[in-house]
This record gives C-alpha cells, sequence and structure tokens, in this order.
C-alpha cells in the first residue's frame, strides 16, 4: 500500500473542546503506530483534507516522522477552498502551518463552500486515488467517519482497497501502555 487516506472524527465528536486534552496524544499514539507499520509496507503518501480532529493531529504526527521517514510525503485535499474560513483564529494559524509543511495542496472543488455535495465529492475523489483508508472510528460510537467508511466499502467491494480502523478498544490499549510507560 502506497498512498493512504487518513480520516476520523472531528473534535467534538469526542468531546475534545481544547489542545490539551489528555486523549489527543493517545490518538496521535495510535495514529504514529499504524503509520510505522505501513511505511515498513512501502507507504510513500498520506492524503487528509485538512479537517479538524484526527486528520490535523495526523498531520502533526507525520510532519513528526519526516525526521525519521524523509520519503514519507503526505497531501491536504480539501473539499472546497477556504474551508478553514471560520474557524478561530488558532485553529487556522495550526491549518495554514499544516498547509505550508504539506508536499502537495489542493481542492477537489476550486470553489469556496456550497453545499454537502462538496463532502462526498472529496471523499470519493481521495478513496478513488488511494490504496486504503486509516480511519480513526468506532462503530460504538457513530459519527461523521461512517460516511466516509461506507464509501469507502462500496469501493471495496469493486477494488483491491483495504480498510485500517483504529477503534476505541485499539485507543484504551495504547493509553494503558502509555500509563503503564509513565510508571
Amino acid at each position: 500500500m502506497q498512498t493512504i487516506y487518513l480520516s476520523g472524527y472531528r473534535p467534538h465528536e469526542l468531546g475534545i473542546f481544547n489542545d490539551k486534552h489528555p486523549g489527543i496524544p493517545i490518538i496521535k499514539k495510535a495514529i504514529e503506530n499504524e503509520l510505522r507499520g505501513l511505511f515498513d509496507e512501502g507507504l510513500e503518501w498520506v492524503v487528509i483534507s485538512g479537517q479538524q480532529g484526527v486528520e490535523t493531529w495526523a498531520a502533526e504526527v507525520i510532519i513528526h516522522l519526516k525526521n525519521e521517514y524523509p520519503n514519507l510525503k503526505y497531501s491536504v485535499i480539501t473539499p472546497f477552498l477556504d474551508q478553514e474560513k471560520n474557524w478561530n483564529e488558532i485553529k487556522q494559524q495550526k491549518y495554514h502551518d499544516i498547509l505550508s509543511k504539506a508536499d502537495f495542496v489542493t481542492s477537489v472543488t476550486k470553489k469556496p463552500y456550497e453545499a454537502p455535495w462538496q463532502f462526498i465529492e472529496k471523499d470519493k475523489f481521495i478513496i478513488q486515488n488511494t490504496d486504503g483508508l486509516l480511519l480513526v472510528y468506532d462503530e460504538d460510537n457513530e459519527g461523521s467517519p461512517k460516511y466516509v467508511k461506507k464509501l469507502a466499502q462500496k469501493y471495496e467491494e469493486q477494488h483491491n482497497y483495504r480498510i485500517i480502523e483504529i477503534n476505541a478498544y485499539d485507543l484504551q490499549s495504547i493509553a494503558d501502555e502509555m500509563q503503564r510507560e509513565e510508571w
């Protein structure tokens, strides 16, 4: 698998309302662990759409991993132009930093927000142009990731496409491991 689409929850879907939340390092560690394994399998590109939450945390992980894996690249493919327009200043700064460090940036629809169809088109486009999906999602905590998962499953029926999930059990295992390391 050379190219993966990495997505998952928005912060509010996880009850995360600031960058100091103790769940963020756990999610980032889970993403890092998966990416390391995928890099060993030949991963070259990670694609995100730049949405707040799992995707921006993933970008931070990738930026950190680039020191160790200089061939690892990431792209930000947004659903529409200026998706950060209504975000607060701190979130906009973090987003622009992620964009500035990306190896490739584009927008699927090349126009500002019009309607929800742009999110669906973004997901379809990214799924069709990647080898798999790494999704932070748990069936017991429904949220926005269920839509991209359904599209990926539909695509997987017709194509050689791999879906990898990081679920609540995985996150709890990492939390336990991190707690043991602190002792």
